[in-house]
């Protein structure tokens, strides 16, 4: 049996979005980061090489709260 492989959708989603944050923000350096860290899990999930689900979900989940925390200093300087 083949082990599930996490859906690949939403760290497509957050690598183009977190690519969109400008590099003026706060936030810019740590999206960098996270960043870096889905394209190494996702050129692991490519290879077939095994990923723990729980360090996915905390990339996500962080990569999501990255782009929170961009979205409320863009709204403040607005």
């Amino acid at each position: 049996m083949k082990p599930v492989e996490p859906n690949e959708k939403p760290i497509h989603l957050l690598l183009a979005r977190l690519e969109r944050i400008p590099a003026d923000s706060y936030w810019a350096h740590r999206a960098s980061g996270v960043r870096g860290s889905l394209l190494r899990l996702l050129e692991k999930m490519e290879k077939g090489q095994p990923i723990q689900t729980s360090r996915v979900s905390a990339l996500v989940k962080r990569g999501f709260e990255v782009l929170e925390e961009a979205a409320r200093e863009k709204t403040k300087k607005d």
